[in-house]
């Protein structure tokens, strides 16, 4: 019974051993790599925005150039919604953002609007979705060119009437059997450029604290 009782002992001691080295392997790993993959994440997000707004339009650090909006009514969100902002010489560019459709056909639709200081917009895309396939998901860059009419488009341009599908009198296509889906992304990018345009001032203002949080 010592014996056993023994052998388990060191198995114990053994056990704990190769958890106390994992445990601290894994921490060396974390921290000599954390810099590394926040630097990738900055990228890759960079590379997303200048899908919208070329990198030669702008000279700012635009991922650390940002604020968190909290503005329900427009942003189709009640979550913080991170505004990023591009300058060129420290002057306002372009601002980027992530609404949400609330009212997709099969769920909420991540956007991803870009708009330049003048109120036109410099594209829309869209992150996430779930929209039925082959009739809905038309808005998927991916799957067809509509999302890409945005681009030059403003409140002026077609005009807050024509912000709208055409089933409904507006200017936008919608797709053959699915209605509320491409209604529900043009009136979120039609809600984000009015909030833009009543609160440009404020979001391109020089931020303090990159990641101050706004009320609207």
């Amino acid at each position: 019974m010592k014996t056993l009782a023994r052998s388990m002992g060191i198995a114990a001691l053994i056990l704990t051993g190769f958890a106390v080295v994992g445990t601290a392997l894994v921490a060396i790993t974390y921290n000599g790599t954390r810099d590394t993959i926040a630097e990738a994440q900055r990228a890759a997000l960079e590379a997303t925005l200048n899908q919208l707004v070329p990198a030669d339009r702008y000279d700012n650090r635009i991922t650390e150039d940002h604020l968190q909006v909290v503005a329900p009514e427009w942003l189709g969100t009640d979550q913080p919604v991170t505004v990023y902002r591009a300058r060129k010489s420290g002057q306002p560019v372009a601002l980027f953002a992530t609404p949400v459709a609330p009212d997709g056909y099969s769920g909420p639709i991540q956007l991803l609007v870009g708009v330049y200081a003048d109120g036109t917009l410099a594209g829309v895309r869209v992150l996430a979705h779930k929209e039925t396939p082959g009739l809905g998901d038309a808005i998927d860059e991916k799957r067809a060119p509509w999302i890409f009419g945005f681009a030059g488009k403003s409140l002026s341009n077609p005009g807050l009437d024509g912000w709208r599908v055409k089933k409904d009198g507006g200017s936008f296509d919608q797709f053959t059997g699915a209605t509320i889906t491409p209604r529900a992304v043009v009136k979120a990018t039609r809600r984000f450029l009015e909030y833009v345009r009543d609160h440009r001032d404020a979001l391109f203002a020089p931020a303090e604290n990159p990641t101050q949080e706004r009320k609207s």
